[in-house]
Formats: structure tokens, sequence, C-alpha cells
């Protein structure tokens, strides 16, 4: 097109590159084009926008009151492996909390995707925050400083402390383990380690529960504590035949599902519905024999 029988050639189209912005203290705004600088805003405000919601985990979608991250799914925080309460068989993510959970996706008519993430941003809430899950079920203690980051259920298992080494051994404290000047072994971020250290216990940290048994195994350390489900779990294997429990720590301790803090309350109540009915229609007590063994009457 001409005007005055001047060509007027093409704006050339944006690009981030050209879209410049500087803002100086008086407030002005200054740019290569206000038309460009206008569109540049608008983009970097959606960007902002996206960048957000996929952050802040609001995106997705709402089921019964619960909001998901995704459509059809029920995502689940873990820490791998931590047998019988999660642990890998045949491919397949299996365990106590996993069909716990089950029971959970089929009330809201999902499908429940086990996603494994290191403890310590389940124990914090920064996998919920950043939207990577859910709900977390990694056998994990109700602690108050933990609840002050993530909203917990009502207890869904009643836990203690155990200690494991080569059978022969029996301890009632673990004063009497550093009298002995035996060697202990612990996994990170766990209340066992916290435990053993309130005992002024110096112990050797091990990543997760695997790692931990090796460490016995190999020789690296002389014994090793961890809930106890956990170790009867391990000494049900042939392979483990040479250790037992040496001894056991009445903690107190109670495990709970936990989802985000202040943001979820919808998925929370599901979850205790859950629970409630599957102690009430023995469902509990047969995913606890199938993991765990003959349930005790004092079991939640």
């Amino acid at each position: 097109m001409t005007l005055g029988g001047t060509r007027r050639l093409p704006e050339p189209p944006l690009t981030w590159h050209d879209s410049v912005i500087s803002i100086d203290f008086g407030g002005n705004v200054s740019g290569r084009s206000p038309r460009r600088l206008a569109l540049a805003a608008a983009g970097l405000a959606a960007l902002a926008l996206t960048a957000s919601a996929c952050g802040s985990g609001d995106s997705g979608v709402t089921v019964q009151g619960a909001k998901l991250i995704k459509k059809g799914e029920l995502t689940t925080c873990t820490h791998l492996p931590y047998p019988p309460f999660q642990s890998i068989q045949g491919g397949k993510v299996v365990g106590f909390d996993v069909d716990l959970i089950d029971l959970v996706a089929k009330k809201l008519g999902v499908t429940q995707k086990v996603v494994d993430t290191q403890f310590e941003t389940i124990k914090t809430g920064s996998a919920l925050n950043a939207g990577k899950c859910d709900l977390a079920a990694a056998g994990m203690t109700i602690k108050p400083d933990r609840a002050k980051l993530i909203d917990f259920t009502k207890p869904y298992f009643d836990a203690t402390q155990a200690l494991m080494g080569k059978k022969g051994q029996q301890f009632t404290s673990l004063d009497e383990v550093k009298a002995k000047k035996l060697k202990v072994g612990s996994q990170s971020s766990t209340t066992g380690e916290e435990y053993a250290h309130d005992n002024k216990i110096d112990s050797v940290s091990f990543k997760d529960s695997q790692a931990l048994l090796n460490g016995l195994r190999t020789g690296k350390v002389d014994v090793i504590i961890e809930d106890y489900p956990v170790v009867t779990g391990w000494l049900k294997d042939p392979a483990n035949s040479a250790y037992a429990v040496v001894a056991n720590f009445n903690t107190g301790e109670k495990y709970g599902f936990a989802v985000r803090k202040d943001k979820n309350k919808g998925l929370l109540d599901i979850i205790n519905q859950v629970i409630d009915q599957s102690q009430k229609d023995g469902s509990y007590k047969t995913i606890y024999e199938k993991w765990i063994g003959p349930m005790p009457k004092t079991q939640s």
C-alpha cells in the first residue's frame, strides 16, 4: 500500500528480542514501540499466570470436593522402597499404603498413580506445594513440626521402633547399645534416626531403607533402627535369617497420610472417611494381614 507516493514498509513481526522494556524509578515505562510494548507486557503477564498456576498446585480438577492435579488420577507421592508400606514388585508399586489409597481412588472414581519422591520433600510439603502430587502416603509419622507444613489425616497405623541385629543379642535400651560401642545405622530424615539422636547415638545415616539394610548386611554397622513393621517384613526374607529384632522401643508413633496445607480439605475429608469405613467393613483388617500379619486389637 502507498500513501502520498511513498511505500509504507510492513512492520517486522514482534519477537521477544525486540520487546525490551525498562522501568525508571519515577514509574515511567519505555520501549522500542508502544504496540510491541503492550503485546510484550500481555505475553509476560500470561506467562507469569501460567507459571503461577503450575507451581502452586492449584490447577487441575475437582472431584467430590477433592482437588486433583490430573483428571482421572489420584497422584500419590511416596519414597521407595519402604516395604511393607510401598515397594516395587514385578515392576509395580505395591504395599499397605498403596492398597489403602486405592480405596480412596475407588471412592473418587479415579486410578491411583504413585510418584517416587525424596522423603525430605514429602515431610516439608514442598512436593505437594509444587503440584507434584495430590497426597503423600509414605509410612509417615504424624509430628507437630510436620503438621505445620502439611495437613495430616487421622492416624491409620500405630508404629514403634525396632532394633535389628545378629541373632543372639538382646537390648532393652539404646544406652546398652552405646555401652557395647556398637555402630548404629538409621534411615535419613526418619523418626528412627531422630530417636537415636535423642538418645545421644551418633548413627550412620543411610539414604533409604534398602541402603540401611545393606549397611547391616555388609557390616558397615552392627545394628539398625527402623520402624517395627519394616523390620518384620525384612525378617520374612530367608536372606536375612541371620538377623532378628534385638530390641523394641515403644515411641507412641502413629502414621498419617497428608495433603497440601490448608488447600485440600475436600480430599482430606474423603481420606478420613475411607479410613473409618475400611475399619468398619473389615477391608482395613484384610489389607493389614496381607502386608503386616495378624492385626493386634490395639491397632487403629
